[in-house]
Parts: C-alpha cells; structure tokens; sequence
C-alpha cells in the first residue's frame, strides 16, 4: 500500500485501500498497523483534521481491530 506522509508529531504516513476498507499507520515511533472496516469517510476526515494524531486516537484507534505488520 502507498502511504502518504504527513504532518503530525505521532504519525510519519498514512494510506488507505478503498476496496478492502482498509486504513494503513505508520508511527513516528515506529511500527505500521492496519485497521480494518475504516469507511472512506472516516479516512478523508483523518487526512483533513487539524491534529491528525488526536482524531486517529479518538476516532479510529479503540474503535477498529487492527494489526501490525511491521
């Protein structure tokens, strides 16, 4: 999956696979996770948050299972 860096002192790059619902985290202090059944609308308000890591803790980190892959 292509990630897309951004700005935000928890998160380095964030992707997102439309197909599988499926949202891709890398962390600045290392590790990439995947979570699962993330509605594009829940990746777009992501990507448009003024603090990327307090929506991501919020909204989408307690409320989806996710693995890591790396």
């Amino acid at each position: 999956m292509i990630r897309e860096s951004v700005v935000s002192t928890e998160l380095r790059s964030i992707g997102y696979d439309q197909g599988a619902l499926m949202l891709e985290v890398e962390f600045r202090k290392g590790g990439i996770y995947q979570y699962f059944e993330v509605r594009e609308a829940e990746y777009a308000a992501l990507m448009s948050a003024p603090s990327k890591g307090r929506y991501f803790n919020t909204r989408i980190k307690d409320a989806h299972r996710y693995e890591r892959i790396g």
